[in-house]
């Protein structure tokens, strides 16, 4: 029997490489006459330069950047020949990630964006043609305002203090976005994202996912305010662009994916940005259908499989692709939050949880590989056809 196991990074405890490592040594254990395949992916959030990096020949170039209080971190950008043309990748993660702060950091009020803009910085030294900037996983919610003014597209003393600042910036604060639009006019600049929300309402990036970044209910509200004064100050300063097909104006705040990774999504989209989805582009760089082709099942998983688990993630972009190869998938997970009838139109066969227990849950946290490794052994059980 052929197994592929492809998951997500098992988010503050595994990465992809190390979760996929420990599925596999779990399942060898029940199965070992079992061929397995070992193909760690990413969304375009944390992760997603070590995931391409294992399958595209490139050049990773290192960089130092600022995490989202301004302290020095390590970055990357992998810059790939192919096809004629160079592409650089960046992660936003590495500069903008939750994972940087520690649980009394996290507040995306004060949270910038800044480090990021100097990570695309690095990119666009290489003379790219193209930069795919991989967004999730972040712990900020600026709208993408640090990296614009890492940019030069106004003071850092206006846009790089976080999302609460931004309330009060003045209406000239973005008086050099045209001249960095007009830099970048030659790069075709990708988006790459998990989500798919737009930046403010009831859907966006403050409502859906501030809470998880540490904002309460309040904070939550106080920046949907500034973002939305953040739009205000846009519509002032850049020309309001067309559809190409209707010719009718675009509102690039509603645009999807506007709100991914607090709003950076947002200020790639008014730098001419273009927006994919960051799981299908990862599925395509690494083969993914090549890879499958012949194998028997497909494992997934990551740290929390929950209904955004169902758009735009790495469990659902498994999923539909392996069900296009007519392959089953199975859903391996830290905790499991949706059941069965929501996952099977994405042609999900089974859904397992290592933590189902508050017990579970905190032996889960503090030995990760060991007993991810042993649900996968039982979930062996359950599926191999040579044990």
């Amino acid at each position: 029997m052929h197994v592929v196991i492809a998951p997500d990074c098992f988010t503050g405890t595994l990465t992809a490489t190390q979760a996929a490592e420990a599925m596999a040594a779990g399942w060898h254990d029940t199965a070992p006459r079992d061929a397995l395949t070992l193909l760690p992916l990413s969304d375009g959030g944390p992760g997603f330069i070590d995931v391409l990096g294992r399958s595209l020949e490139g050049d990773t170039v290192a960089v130092t950047v600022s995490d989202p209080l301004g302290r020095e971190v390590p970055g990357a950008v992998l810059v790939v020949e192919r096809d004629g043309g160079r592409t650089a990748y960046v992660e936003s993660a590495q500069a903008a990630g939750l994972h940087l702060l520690a649980a009394d950091e996290r507040n995306p009020a004060l949270t910038s964006t800044w480090g990021v803009g100097e990570l695309l910085l690095a990119a666009l030294e290489e003379k790219p043609d193209r930069v795919v900037v991989g967004l999730g996983g972040s712990g900020t919610n600026d709208a993408g305002a640090g990296l614009l003014a890492a940019l030069g597209a106004g003071p850092a003393h206006d846009l790089a203090r976080g999302g609460r600042a931004l309330a009060t910036a003045p209406d000239d604060a973005l008086s050099g976005l045209l001249a960095v639009r007009e830099q970048l006019r030659e790069v075709d600049l990708v988006i790459a994202t998990d989500v798919d929300n737009p930046l403010l309402g009831f859907k966006g990036a403050s409502a859906v996912f501030g809470p998880q970044k540490g904002a309460t209910p309040e904070v939550a509200q106080e920046l949907e305010g500034a973002l939305g004064r953040f739009t205000e100050i846009v519509a002032r300063t850049l020309p309001e662009p067309l559809d190409l097909l209707s010719g009718a104006p675009r509102r690039l705040e509603r645009e999807p994916g506007a709100g991914a990774a607090g709003g950076l999504g947002y200020a790639l989209l008014l730098l001419g940005g273009r927006r994919v989805s960051g799981v299908q582009l990862v599925l395509e760089s690494v083969g993914f259908h090549d890879v499958v082709r012949g194998s028997d099942l497909v494992i997934t998983g990551e740290g929390t499989f929950d209904w955004q688990s169902l758009h735009g993630k790495v469990a659902s972009g498994v999923a539909e692709a392996a069900l296009e190869a007519g392959l089953p998938t199975v859903v391996l997970a830290g905790q499991v939050l949706v059941g069965r009838r929501e996952t099977m139109g994405l042609g999900i066969s089974g859904t397992y949880a290592v933590a189902e227990t508050p017990e579970q849950l905190d032996a889960a946290l503090l030995d990760p590989v060991g007993t991810l490794r042993a649900r996968a052994a039982r979930v062996a059980r359950t599926w191999s056809a040579g044990r």
